[in-house]
């Protein structure tokens, strides 16, 4: 079998900046099943476009149902799963967009290789905080409701542990903000660190 050759010069170099690539980043949102990450990343992803930025919203839901589909839920598929992932972000903050991951991504150890993987000054850790109690009040795809019945194995916080961020770039108690609250908060982390310009206010 012949592989085929990428030509160096198809990638962006110093002397090529991608537009948008030095304020490109990941925001890595992890939290549990029914935690509140996708629909958190919708709301962070409309603002981004108000401000005129990129970006592109990598759900763990999605990415299962078609690049991850061969993976299962054992520890050694998650690290691949995870492993994929970044890799992906990686390419959307290599092409100078904001990279919105919203999976479970349980392990610490995941986490941190993802980091090295996208580039630690581009890696932006969202710990969406929900207690389990709430997610499983949620449930909406009855997947806790299935996982304490064993019929879904392997199921995080039931079955399978989770390790929460010991030091994330951000904190969010869903339990006392709203969705749009939630988004507010992480918009203006990107601000604070000059990665999207706030909004112009009329004079």
């Amino acid at each position: 079998m012949t592989t085929a050759k990428i030509p160096d010069n198809i990638f962006p170099t110093a002397q090529e900046p991608v537009h948008g690539g030095d304020t490109a980043c990941a925001l890595w949102f992890t939290g549990l099943s029914g935690a509140g990450k996708s629909t958190i990343a919708q709301a962070v992803l409309r603002r981004l476009r108000a401000l005129g930025r990129h970006g592109y919203i990598l759900d763990g839901d999605n990415l299962r149902a078609g690049l991850n589909s061969d993976l299962g839920f054992s520890e050694e598929d998650r690290v691949e799963n995870q492993r994929r992932v970044a890799e992906v972000a990686k390419l959307f903050v290599d092409a100078g967009m904001v990279a919105i991951v919203a999976t479970i991504s349980p392990l610490q150890d995941m986490r941190e290789k993802a980091r090295k993987t996208i580039g630690a000054d581009r890696f932006i850790e969202v710990y969406i905080d929900t207690p389990k109690q709430v997610c499983e009040q949620r449930d909406p795809k009855q997947l806790y409701k299935n996982a304490r019945q064993g019929l879904v194995r392997n199921f995080t916080g039931i079955d399978s542990r989770y390790e929460p961020p010991s030091q994330p770039d951000l904190q969010l108690d869903t339990t006392a903000l709203s969705i749009d609250g939630c988004a507010d908060h992480i918009v203006a982390l990107l601000t604070s660190r000059g990665l999207v310009q706030a909004a112009a206010t009329a004079s």
